[in-house]
């Protein structure tokens, strides 16, 4: 009879499967960068690709403070997710309207983010792991304000490409 999977184990194939979203990440933003044409959106996709990197060394750490080698397991919605991007990537649009495209693409990215380090967090808690729950907790806080500035720079963005 196989063991049961405990709430420990969810955990950590909730790791392997960010770390492999963030990794994903990693290779998709240098390309929104090159083709944003918002200055403020471009450098935003940069500062998230240098973030990100350092999210996935913190993801590590995690690995880390559980006893586990960091061993990533495909993220199928992540890998779904930016297939969306690359799609817009490849429309034929306005940059105003390609750039509020891929806006909407990268808070697709950043809510399922969210969402995973949500539950993440909550799992740490109940485990018991504080070192990890900290380390989620940080990425956590880079996802939302990512988040809000995606949102900030949307405002302008939207309106030049109403325009």
């Amino acid at each position: 009879m196989a063991t049961k999977h405990t709430l420990e184990d969810a955990f950590i194939e909730e790791l392997r499967d960010v770390l492999s979203a963030e990794k994903q990440i990693i290779a998709a933003l240098p390309k929104m960068a090159k083709a944003a044409t918002n200055p403020q959106l471009k450098e935003a996709f940069q500062n998230h690709l240098e973030e990100t990197k350092v999210q996935v060394e913190r993801l590590e750490k995690v690995f880390e403070a559980v006893g586990k080698a960091a061993r990533s397991k495909k993220c199928a919605a992540m890998e779904g997710i930016l297939e969306e991007g690359k799609e817009i990537l490849e429309t034929d649009a306005d940059p105003e309207v390609l750039d509020a495209m891929m806006i909407g693409a990268a808070q697709k990215v950043e809510h399922y983010e969210i969402a995973t380090y949500g539950t993440l967090c909550t799992w740490a808690e109940l485990i018991g792991n504080n070192e990890a729950l900290g380390l989620l907790k940080e990425t956590m806080a880079e996802e939302e304000n990512a988040d809000k500035l995606l949102t900030t720079i949307s405002e302008t963005v939207n309106q030049q490409a109403n325009a």
